[in-house]
């Protein structure tokens, strides 16, 4: 009998706070901290997820501007670029977005490119390490070691990658 695989909305968080590209890098980050969350997607004005903002990304825009955070727009700073899932979608396929792209956490999109939630690794291993009915279930340690593994990996070669080689 073939084991039945989990869908990303079974794991995804639904209280998902937002930004907007007008909001102050100060009120970002204050979100992230009052909500203990790593990132935020951005909406424009009509509630389209057109983005997505990470504390890393405050943290390099106060770094590399040299501004107080008040004087920088979200906007100047976010990630363009936006990898998305849908609910429907098998955990399997979630990982394969996450490692192709070096991701670590996907907006859920509905049908109408309205944001129903947001699946992250941390999502994924908390499931694992919590819930142990899911093991087999298309979700286990190796597969987010895996993806954890992909994510993680060096955007160009390093010497680390000629070493192995050669083991």
């Amino acid at each position: 009998m073939r084991e039945r695989a989990i869908c990303v909305e079974k794991l995804m968080t639904k209280d998902v706070k937002t930004c907007h590209t007008y909001d102050r890098l100060n009120v970002a980050a204050k979100l992230m901290w009052d909500h203990d969350c790593g990132c935020a997607p951005v909406e424009d004005e009509g509630g389209k997820v057109i983005g997505i903002l990470t504390d890393r990304d405050i943290c390099m825009a106060a770094y590399t501007q040299n501004r107080p955070l008040s004087e920088i727009s979200v906007g100047e700073v976010i990630t363009k670029v936006l990898y998305t899932c849908e609910p429907a979608d098998t955990l399997e396929i979630a990982e394969e977005i996450m490692q192709a792209h070096q991701v670590r956490r996907l907006p859920v999109l509905g049908a109408g490119g309205e944001l129903l939630g947001l699946l992250s690794l941390t999502d994924l291993a908390r499931a694992v390490g919590i819930y142990p009915q899911v093991r087999g279930m298309g979700l286990n340690a190796e597969a987010i070691e895996t993806t954890l593994a992909m994510v993680c990996r060096p955007r160009e070669s390093s010497m680390q990658d000629e070493f192995l080689e050669g083991v």
